[in-house]
């Protein structure tokens, strides 16, 4: 077993006349348009007698019978009062029975368990509950993306007053749709993201990612496949690389759990010919708590590979930054086969305060040194990287939107839940921040192409095999909604026909001379903020 070294180097806007409630005889010029009368203040009851009304329309259509044509009910625009007087033809619960909706942060907490009533029955039951869309859910759905989309046009244009009243009556609109899931879950996040970047300066903003991150990152794996696809791909890819060598190294850029590690020595233990001397360099940022966890992890592989008699060396690198890595910690020697490794790393280099060399360019320029046999690349499939904020906005809301529906597929609820904290985080630097503190600048295969290429990498084709291996993968997963496809030698993974994330691999050319400047073509516009 080889060495384990480890640690080397290293205020919110004030609420306008149209989103405040106002006077008893003002009307809500919302519903006003559609021809019901309805006072800002009633549009809590209002929601929460249509919510009971749609319940039993649903659930006991044979009570329906008591609304015969026998029964008047006057001025139907008078929505709060004609649902009322449908509800008393039904005999259903007085006001107070029903729920409370003021002191409930999530509509989850609004399930209520009853007398003797064990818990977990009850959330069973409210698990496997069929989930139905009203017509008046779906109009404020339809109407929380425009109010969205028009927030945004508020803040790009420097309009914040308006921007921030808009947000106070999309929280209003939340209390109408099921924000468990669909719309309802994806707008409460944008609708969270675009209130902080109204409180705080967008370029003082910080994510500690480092904090739990690794327990997000965990559930996220589990949760669905795209951190599996990435690391199957790439294994693949480099395995197929290391072919007839006998001493291999790989660099991780960002080595979290291992979890893309066990699989890789498998495969290479079960190498005709016997298992060549693999070596790891492992990079992550340090422990907040002083433990050497990048050791740790490297002590568990080290024991795996011991197992199933694979030569096994790792060193770990301590790092805040990715280009704060020098070649020189790495320790590369030039008898080694060298695999660069970067699962969503490569993005958070794009970002540049300087007028010199950027750091993308900076770790680029290290990765063609190491002269590696193969870097794999895998990106989110997005552009997060325009200067303007609402084209951005807008990209992240379908996507994210997309995300979130193929999260819907997981029966896992604990992982599922914990992996939309992460995606969550992410929604958060791409809206909220500006400058070096976004970290989130996704762009798509096109512009990695054209970016490599320039910085003196040539493409590699992932091969039939990489296919095989990511359509097996999706058998894991009971969801019909996923899909990989092949991109001009590269592998993307979608739902429903929309690529989510791509896989490509890349080897270094020799000899090739970049000027500076000449890769990273990003430019941070934040409009008047």
């Amino acid at each position: 077993m080889g060495p384990h070294d480890s640690g080397i180097s290293a205020a919110s806007s004030s609420c306008s006349s149209s989103s405040c409630a106002g006077k008893p005889s003002e009307i809500d010029s919302h519903l006003a348009g559609a021809g019901y009368k309805v006072r800002p203040s009633e549009l809590r009851h209002v929601a929460q007698r249509l919510e009971r009304l749609e319940n039993v329309i649903i659930n006991s259509p044979a009570d329906m019978s008591v609304l015969a044509s026998d029964t008047v009910h006057y001025n139907p625009s008078d929505l709060a009062s004609w649902i009322d007087s449908m509800l008393s033809e039904l005999n259903q619960a007085p006001a107070s029975d029903l729920l409370d909706f003021n002191h409930v942060h999530n509509i989850d907490d609004a399930i209520a368990v009853g007398p003797g009533m064990d818990q977990n029955v009850a959330a069973s039951s409210h698990q496997h509950q069929p989930v139905v869309v009203t017509a008046t859910e779906e109009d404020s759905g339809i109407r929380l993306v425009h109010m969205l989309m028009t927030s945004a046009e508020f803040i790009q244009s420097g309009n914040l007053s308006l921007a921030g009243s808009l947000i106070e009556e999309m929280r209003d609109l939340l209390a109408r749709v099921n924000t468990r899931c669909g719309i309802g879950k994806v707008a409460g996040y944008f609708i969270d993201a675009l209130s902080r970047r109204l409180l705080f300066s967008p370029r003082g903003i910080g994510f500690d990612a480092a904090i739990g991150n690794e327990i997000l990152y965990h559930h996220f794996y589990e949760a669905c496949p795209y951190l599996k696809f990435a690391h199957f791909t790439a294994n693949q890819a480099i395995l197929e690389a290391f072919d007839g060598h006998d001493c291999v190294h790989v660099v991780d850029f960002n080595l979290m759990h291992g979890l893309q590690w066990p699989a890789l020595i498998q495969a290479l233990a079960l190498r005709p010919g016997g298992p060549p001397l693999l070596r790891l360099t492992g990079i992550g940022p340090p422990s907040a708590d002083g433990r050497d966890w990048l050791r740790e992890i490297g002590l568990r592989l080290a024991e795996l590979a011991r197992s199933v008699n694979v030569r096994f060396a790792f060193r770990g690198v301590a790092a805040n930054r990715l280009e704060d890595v020098k070649p020189g910690m790495l320790q590369v020697s030039p008898k080694e086969a060298v695999a660069v490794n970067s699962i969503m790393q490569l993005h958070r280099l794009l970002g540049s305060d300087s007028v010199n060399k950027s750091p993308i360019q900076t770790v680029l320029d290290w990765i063609r040194k190491l002269n590696p046999k193969i870097m794999t690349v895998v990106e989110q499939e997005v552009d997060h990287n325009q200067p303007e904020f609402l084209p951005r906005f807008t990209e992240a809301l379908y996507y994210y939107s997309t995300m979130f529906d193929s999260l819907e597929a997981c029966t896992l609820q604990m992982e599922k839940a914990v992996a939309e904290i992460y995606i969550q985080r992410e929604i958060c630097n791409v809206v909220c921040c500006e400058g070096s503190a976004r970290m989130e600048r996704h762009e798509p295969l096109a512009k990695w192409r054209a970016r490599l290429s320039v910085a003196g990498f040539k493409p590699l084709n992932l091969g039939s095999n990489a296919f095989k291996q990511a359509s097996m993968l999706l058998t894991l997963f009971s969801a019909e909604g996923y899909s990989v496809e092949e991109n001009e030698g590269c592998l993307t993974l979608g739902w429903h026909s929309r690529p989510l994330i791509a896989a490509s691999a890349w080897q270094a050319l020799p000899g090739v001379s970049i000027p500076t400047g000449m890769i990273n073509h990003s430019n941070d516009g934040i409009g008047n903020l």
